[in-house]
């Protein structure tokens, strides 16, 4: 059986014994939408619950557009000029871009150039989002559940704000997509950690696909509505990152039909446990590093059986990677037990301690080994994980060695697109 997994630009194709008893797993498959700025136009002037985004903008409107990173896949270069359209009576001196980066590293100018064109980063003003510098956030108060909400300072100033991205699952805010163009995006750290504490990641209701009682997606909406975010802009793609549909509008009521579309297509029921899951982290863009990784593992772990194995292709051309703190909480645990006990001590708050926190969960319930070109075995086993150097020797050697000829295996070739669950469930 050969089976393309999304791996880097280029994918990864194995070839598997056809003698295993071997499930693939894919989302349902959306043909992409063939004129894509027409169709987002349109959106953008039938929008759910809320006029149309020229007519909310006037003449003399600051306006602030939000737009992803390069880890996502979002489509800035047809997004932002479409939006531009709508708002052609506005001067261009008056409408800045902002990179939501969460705590990821600033985008360098190349980078920005292939996110959003060089037309915009010539003619615009563009701002990064650094969550580190307090100088440049303002306090908006606290959230019900306690969370100091600092935010991007000239965004709040602007007078109307936009969001824009993309829909996909997420494996503890349920979806991309919607308020978190602010929170993370545009947050300062101080308000992430809070958000992305043990406490919040350990709640049973902080994964895939949940929303309505999901404690993280609800804070986040919380804080991109007390922010003032005026219009969404987000959108759906298909596994060739073609845009399928697109969603704009008030931010919860365009965000829900999003999420309910995206839920249809990648919820995939099984009828039972797995002993080997195979995944990947959906290929570039999201593929860049091992901390991104840990979305492809908790994918998989949704069906895996306790004791079972996870093996995920993860290029990580980016590495572990060096920036952030993930790889030295990794670093510094005996095991994943050692980790779990170090993150939820009282008042610990780390950055990355939610990617590190979930990485152990996983790993309480399987053995988690990585195929990657990018990343030594060396490497691995000091980041507590297990090395993969090729994927079809690895299944065998498991089966003779642990599971038995008679295992059961599943592959999600497109990793974390797919949301899997168990039937029962």
């Amino acid at each position: 059986m050969r089976i393309n997994l999304a791996y880097g630009k280029k994918g990864l194709i194995i070839d598997l014994d056809d003698r295993w008893d071997v499930t693939v797993l894919e989302p349902q498959s959306s043909p992409g939408i063939p004129n894509e700025m027409q169709a987002v136009q349109n959106a953008l002037r039938h929008p759910y619950q809320s006029r149309p985004l020229t007519d909310i903008v006037s003449a003399r409107s600051s306006v602030g557009i939000v737009f992803n990173d390069i880890t996502r896949a979002t489509p800035n270069h047809k997004l932002l000029p479409a939006i531009l359209n709508e708002l052609h009576h506005v001067p261009a001196d008056q409408i800045t871009f902002f990179n939501a980066l969460g705590t990821h590293r600033l985008n360098t100018e190349s980078e920005l150039r292939a996110l959003i064109t060089d037309e915009l980063v010539d003619h615009y003003r563009i701002v990064q989002n650094d969550c580190r510098q307090r100088e440049k956030l303002e306090h908006l108060g606290a959230t019900p559940r306690g969370t100091d909400i600092f935010i991007n300072k000239e965004l709040i100033e602007c007078d109307v704000k936009i969001l824009t991205g993309f829909i996909e699952p997420h494996f503890f805010a349920a979806f991309s997509g919607g308020g978190k163009a602010v929170m993370p995006g545009m947050a300062g750290l101080d308000t992430i950690l809070q958000n992305h504490g043990a406490k919040m990641i350990d709640d049973p209701f902080s994964v895939w696909g949940e929303i309505e009682r999901n404690p993280i997606q609800q804070e986040i909406r919380e804080i991109a509505l007390r922010v003032g975010t005026d219009f969404i802009v987000n959108v759906t793609l298909n596994q060739r990152h073609q845009i399928t549909n697109a969603f704009c509008g008030n931010l919860l009521a365009a965000h829900d039909t999003g999420c309910n579309a995206v839920r249809q297509l990648a919820m995939r029921p099984v009828d039972h446990l797995y002993d080997i899951v195979g995944t990947t982290n959906s290929g570039y863009p999201l593929d860049q590093n091992l901390y991104q990784s840990v979305k492809g593992m908790s994918a998989a772990a949704k069906i895996v059986k306790k004791g079972g194995a996870i093996i995920i292709a993860s290029e990580c051309r980016d590495g572990v990677p060096d920036h952030g703190l993930y790889k030295d909480l990794l670093l510094n645990a005996k095991d994943p037990e050692d980790l779990l006990t170090t993150i939820r001590q009282p008042d610990f708050l780390n950055q990355d301690q939610w990617e590190a926190q979930i990485q152990a969960l996983v790993q309480q319930k399987a053995d988690v080994y990585v195929y990657s070109d990018n990343l030594s075995p060396e490497l691995l086993e000091s980041l507590l994980l297990k090395s993969c150097i090729d994927i079809r020797a690895l299944i065998g050697t498991l089966l003779q060695s642990a599971y038995g000829a008679d295992a059961t295996i599943c592959v999600l070739p497109q990793g974390p697109l797919t949301i899997p669950y168990v039937r029962e469930e």
